[in-house]
């Protein structure tokens, strides 16, 4: 008996698998073709969401601290899925894997706070901050209202 056979006969039903699913593909693309539209309109290709017309261009000019803290989001999401991981298999890693979580931990925090110092988080414009005035007389606090 040849190799070939010996892995046919081995894996016939992940082979059969395979076929029946592309076979399945095949077949509901070229049934979409054959029974699909065939209409040519000129509003058959225009933008339509949720029962309203679309106005204006999908092309608009956003700031790119939305892109930044989207980035923000997914980096530290993929990182709480690492230390997920690591909650779930603490007993079998060990004092070796609460070091190695710890130290990934404490370089997400000094990237955390360098992303809060270096002012990535801040969204407020610096036009519309409050100035902090300091004055040489003290303020008073209490209440010395004459009564």
């Amino acid at each position: 008996m040849s190799t070939t056979t010996e892995i046919l006969a081995h894996h016939w039903a992940f082979a059969l698998f395979v076929i029946i699913a592309v076979g399945l593909c095949g077949f509901m693309l070229l049934c979409g073709f054959l029974l699909g539209g065939r209409a040519r309109a000129r509003a058959k290709n225009v933008p339509y969401e949720s029962g309203i017309d679309a106005v204006g261009s999908a092309r608009m000019r956003l700031s790119a601290k939305f892109y930044l803290v989207a980035m923000f989001f997914v980096i530290f999401d993929v990182e709480a899925l690492y230390v997920y991981a690591w909650a779930v298999s603490i007993r079998e890693s060990g004092w070796l894997g609460f070091i190695e979580a710890a130290i990934f931990i404490l370089v997400l925090l000094a990237g955390l706070v360098y992303l809060v110092r270096i002012g990535a988080l801040d969204w407020t414009p610096t036009r519309s901050k409050r100035q902090v005035i300091k004055s040489d007389f003290p303020v008073n606090t209490t209440n010395t209202h004459p009564q």
